[in-house]
């Protein structure tokens, strides 16, 4: 697909998020010149979005320093956005790379039950496959047989063993086996789906150290990469979750996931903001190709409503 198409999908994908905030905006902007009145307006807009406070400061800092007192349509204010969106998350625009002398490379993906985990993984999974590479899934969301069930079909569509067990199996030793496995075949990439009771934290914690400590025992290096799946639809308390996650066993990279269904979006920049944690992925649909590669500039112009 061009570049071109790749744009506008992602910006259909935004659209819900972009509308609000576009509509907003143009709401404020109901005089010719920018007043006071008009950024503080602004501001309680953009907050509301959940782009954060700090970007919401950012963008009416600029605007007052640029515009105040001047005409001042709402494309230009959805440019300073724009702009200012895009460098709050160029420092987080860090895709996801497989180290090849990491063999396999270990991947624990970890997130709430519903948030999109066991599908991000078999997208993934299409994905690497896709590059070439060899690619192991690990079942251990072993409390809910229909995850098993879900990345069983998607292990078929991307030419992936997955390694499974009976409902209720101990995770740590399917990971275990899982780890081995992909050793034994010479794997490219073990990926790990892990069970997000987050009502439980204690029990969760346990678990997800536990099966930490049985891969460090089987390869000291793993897992190479800890991925947090975020569903945007949840707004701010995306981001309780990444503290959580983050505190629990520490977490190198996000995707965050239906930021088609949510006007919700502006979440990622607060997430930004606070933790500063590489994004790799988002997730703007259903089809496999809507899992992308995070670029900055992009969902920031797609954001603003920006062609």
């Amino acid at each position: 697909m061009s570049e071109l198409g790749l744009f506008a999908r992602l910006k259909a994908g935004l659209s819900r998020s972009s509308k609000g905030l576009t509509e907003g905006i143009s709401n404020v902007l109901t005089k010719r010149k920018l007043d006071r009145e008009s950024l503080d307006g602004l501001e309680e807009i953009l907050i509301e979005a959940d782009l954060g406070t700090g970007l919401a400061a950012q963008v009416v800092e600029r605007l007052r320093e640029t515009r105040l007192d001047k005409e001042a349509s709402d494309q230009d204010v959805r440019a300073v956005l724009a702009a200012e969106i895009a460098r709050a998350l160029a420092p987080v625009e860090k895709p996801l790379e497989i180290d090849p002398a990491a063999k396999p490379f270990v991947i624990l993906v970890v997130g709430v039950n519903g948030g999109g985990k066991t599908t991000t993984i078999g997208k993934l999974a299409k994905r690497f496959n896709a590059e070439g590479k060899s690619v192991v899934l690990a079942a251990c969301d072993t409390f809910r047989a229909a995850a098993t069930e879900q990345l069983k079909i998607w292990g078929t569509r991307a030419s992936a063993q997955v390694v499974a067990r009976e409902t209720g199996a101990d995770p740590a030793g399917l990971a275990f086996d899982a780890l081995a496995l992909a050793k034994k075949e010479n794997a490219d990439v073990l990926l790990i789906d892990t069970a997000g009771r987050l009502h439980n934290k204690a029990t969760l914690m346990e678990e997800l150290q536990k099966i930490l400590r049985v891969l460090k025992k089987a390869e000291p290096s793993a897992p190479h990469a800890v991925l947090l799946v975020l569903d945007a639809t949840v707004g701010q308390n995306a981001i309780a979750q990444a503290g959580t996650f983050r505190d629990m066993i520490g977490v190198t990279g996000l995707a965050m996931t239906k930021l088609d269904g949510t006007a919700k979006g502006g979440v990622l920049v607060s997430l930004a903001e606070k933790f500063k944690i590489p994004v790799h992925f988002i997730g703007i649909g259903e089809k496999e190709d809507d899992l992308r590669i995070f670029n900055a500039e992009d969902f920031a112009r797609s954001l603003a409503g920006l062609d």
